[in-house]
């Protein structure tokens, strides 16, 4: 996922960042710093660059902090810890953030039917060893750590905030809704400071504002399955909203013809083979993340089926079906696109 913006008259750059300058005269402010592995882009409209900077400080702050409690591969990370304490048949007191967002993932996990479960962290592993050595997961192996997982074995103590976990060997993997929990809290931040109309894009997970002065919307464009610049011909216009996209294009396995992509099927611990890019548009980037990742494991009927369930919700599916590219979706999915 991308974003574009209008022509714009003069580019100015300020030390790690830049503004633009439109016909309006109004600066359009740019900041970027790679965050949770991938490109951490914020932009904000505003009439000063001081205190525009000091807002994206703040939310790159809030991104770090979120990273250094969700990441599993911070060895020292609060998840981490989390995940050592499975199977000792007790609660152990997390952090509110680390609450909320497993709070999220257990929701997640009702609705989509196992579709999105963070539970998968032990076959996630071996996906990505076998990505890294470019062979298939040993099955004796896969079917070892299959036996690890279960959303239902996680338990959340309302109360007293604690978590156990009841299966031993069990590791939470929050990739598929991480992402967006950390977008849509940094935007948060920037809002609070005063910048109502701004967007943060953590690596396609993108949580957006109120529209560039003088416009309807942000303009979002879609990329297209299987191509990593092409985007789909039109594109999206949107505000107060969220929006993520799931594919397979930067992280596959290709073994004898065949794509296996870094999405898992919890039922079968194998990497999904569709080429399919799945959008999905939610007032929350939370939202929007973990269902753009349970609808590319979902068929489609029973993708829409789970769309319905969250209102205002939109999805589209692009997959290559025989060489052709075919595209359904939610009837409001198309009210969403730049006339």
């Amino acid at each position: 996922m991308i974003y574009s913006t209008r022509i714009f008259f003069a580019l100015f750059f300020i030390g790690g960042s830049f503004f633009i300058q439109d016909a309006f005269g109004q600066q359009k402010f740019v900041f970027e710093k790679p965050a949770m592995g991938s490109p951490f882009t914020i932009s904000i409209y505003a009439n000063d660059s001081a205190k525009a900077a000091q807002a994206a400080s703040l939310a790159f702050h809030c991104a770090d902090s979120l990273n250094e409690i969700f990441s599993d591969y911070i060895d020292s990370s609060e998840l981490n810890r989390l995940n050592a304490n499975s199977g000792q048949n007790r609660f152990v007191p997390v952090s509110e953030a680390l609450f909320d967002i497993l709070k999220y993932s257990i929701e997640a996990a009702r609705l989509s039917n196992g579709a999105y479960d963070i539970s998968m962290g032990p076959v996630v592993k071996l996906w990505r060893k076998a990505r890294k050595e470019k062979r298939l997961p040993n099955p004796d192996s896969l079917k070892v750590a299959m036996q690890k997982v279960g959303h239902l074995f996680i338990h959340l103590n309302d109360k007293e905030r604690a978590v156990w976990l009841e299966k031993k060997g069990m590791l939470l993997d929050l990739g598929g809704l991480g992402k967006g929990y950390v977008a849509q809290a940094a935007l948060s931040v920037i809002q609070s400071k005063g910048f109502r109309s701004a967007m943060v894009n953590a690596g396609g997970k993108i949580a957006i504002g109120e529209a560039p002065p003088g416009r309807q919307g942000w303009r979002i464009g879609i990329t297209i399955p299987e191509e990593k610049e092409a985007l789909l011909p039109r594109l999206l216009l949107l505000k107060n909203t969220s929006v993520a996209t799931s594919g397979d294009i930067y992280q596959h396995l290709d073994i004898n013809g065949k794509r296996y992509s870094h999405i898992i099927n919890p039922k079968t611990g194998i990497g999904m083979t569709r080429q399919r890019n799945v959008t999905v548009i939610a007032k929350d980037a939370t939202i929007s993340d973990w269902l753009a990742t349970a609808c590319s494991v979902l068929s489609e009927k029973k993708s829409f089926s789970l769309i319905k369930k969250i209102p205002g919700a939109a999805l589209l599916i692009s997959e290559v079906q025989n060489g052709k590219l075919i595209r359904k979706s939610t009837p409001n999915f198309e009210s969403y696109f730049e006339n």
